[in-house]
């Protein structure tokens, strides 16, 4: 790595929003630090590599203490400031909460919450340190509405929007930029993954990934608090979803992902 060209770390870099958001960091002339948990991150990597910059990967499981541990040692060993990072893992599971497994659950707040909450201690102390550096926190615009049949995957993305929005007050008086991205409905594996797909949710448009991740990238960079990304509908449904009542939004979310919806 050349210590001319800023360091940034992307989670969950291996496909989807992740992939689109080190792209976007490679064309901006970052080096990456890139880590997913599947096999997919090194066929990804070299899809990222080129002209000079470089891409190193670490394949961890960031549901674990050790995996975080792992990525952020990784950056330390580069010895260069992280000027950026994009906490972007994440996962979602649908159908009733009774009927889940508890350990899918359970998943998905370790990845989606703890991960975050772990990276983010160790990635703003050290930017804090140097009063400088650019944080973005992959939430969605589902933190915006109660989940119904996706109540654990809502719940995860309301706590992170919470908690960007909290760090960008605490860190106001300091160079650290904290952002939250916030996607609608997005074309990645996600939907297969959540076993979604027969719900209007999964079944229904999508928003391109590279769209969301040049809007999250370049709200990132202007150093905005939030970006609600994607198409004009998705940014309609944000805007919406400021002002209906909890209940009704639980109810449409209802429409969108129960299980059969689809049909």
């Amino acid at each position: 790595m050349s210590d001319s060209r800023p360091l940034a770390l992307v989670t969950g870099a291996s496909s989807g929003i992740g992939l689109e958001l080190a792209r976007q960091f490679a064309g901006a002339g970052f080096d990456l630090v890139v880590t997913a948990e599947d096999a997919e991150l090194a066929s990804a990597a070299e899809r990222l590599r080129s002209g000079a910059q470089t891409v190193q990967t670490v394949q961890a499981d960031l549901r674990t203490a050790a995996g975080v541990a792992a990525v952020h040692a990784a950056v330390q060993a580069t010895g260069r400031p992280l000027a950026a990072a994009a906490l972007n893992a994440g996962i979602g599971h649908g159908g009733p909460f009774v009927e889940n497994d508890i350990e899918d659950e359970v998943a998905i707040i370790e990845l989606n919450v703890t991960s975050t909450v772990r990276l983010a201690k160790l990635v703003l102390r050290d930017m804090v340190a140097r009063n400088e550096g650019r944080l973005l926190i992959t939430s969605s615009i589902a933190s915006t509405m109660p989940g119904a049949f996706q109540a654990v995957y809502n719940a995860s993305k309301s706590f992170l929007q919470s908690f960007a929005e909290a760090l960008v007050e605490e860190l106001e008086d300091t160079g650290v930029t904290v952002t939250s991205l916030m996607p609608g409905p997005t074309d990645t594996e996600f939907f297969d993954r959540a076993e979604l797909q027969d719900t209007k949710i999964g079944a229904g448009p999508k928003d391109d990934p590279a769209q969301v991740a040049a809007q999250g990238f370049a709200a990132l960079m202007k150093g905005e608090d939030k970006v609600v990304a994607g198409s004009l509908k998705t940014k309609v449904q944000g805007a919406v979803n400021s002002v209906l009542p909890d209940r009704l939004k639980s109810k449409a979310h209802r429409q969108m992902a129960e299980p059969g919806s689809a049909e």
